[in-house]
């Protein structure tokens, strides 16, 4: 027999999410306590089995927005990395038009399921798209990407005369 752990709030009460109504709360609770239930058995949960949520969480970043990415400066250039699990070069694309630099891709994935009870075909596709505007003083000829264990690395080094024309300000106490 398998065991199923029930969670109990204190006093008995669903505890609300903010910005949840009690109706909504309590649907959710039923919702979680039979997947719970479903997959103790290694059933599908009842989302999957209606379509109502992703077979893969892990696709979310690419699932009509763009996945995060770190900008920093330094005496040198600018440098931009972004994470981009379970992509390869082949599927995105960085180019440099006029005063911007974009970097593109898509993912798509396809994931079949078999079991004694069921059987469940899924396929996903998502693009995404960054644009940053090219400061001044960027060597545009320079640039380049590099990918490796799942993130872009994109270097966008300053041109001799931005590189001297830097100078430190001074910071005085105020009065």
């Amino acid at each position: 027999m398998t065991k199923v752990p029930v969670e109990f709030k204190k006093g008995g009460t669903l505890a609300l999410r903010k910005g949840m109504e009690p109706l909504q709360a309590f649907h959710a609770e039923m919702n979680r306590l039979f997947d719970r239930f479903n997959e103790a058995f290694g059933w599908p949960t009842f989302g999957r089995l209606f379509d109502a949520e992703p077979m893969w969480p892990a696709l979310g970043p690419f699932t009509g927005t763009a996945p995060a990415v770190d900008v920093t400066e330094d005496e040198k250039g600018y440098l931009i990395t972004a994470e981009l699990p379970g992509l390869e070069e082949k599927d995105m694309e960085v180019t440099v038009t006029g005063d911007a630099l974009m970097i593109k891709g898509e993912k798509r994935a396809e994931k079949e399921e078999k079991a004694k009870n069921y059987y469940v075909s899924e396929r996903s596709y998502g693009a995404f798209q960054r644009t940053f505007p090219l400061p001044d003083g960027v060597d545009r000829n320079a640039i380049g990407a590099t990918f490796a264990k799942g993130v872009l690395t994109v270097t966008l080094p300053k041109t001799a005369e931005a590189q001297k024309e830097q100078k430190k300000v001074e910071i005085k106490k105020a009065a």
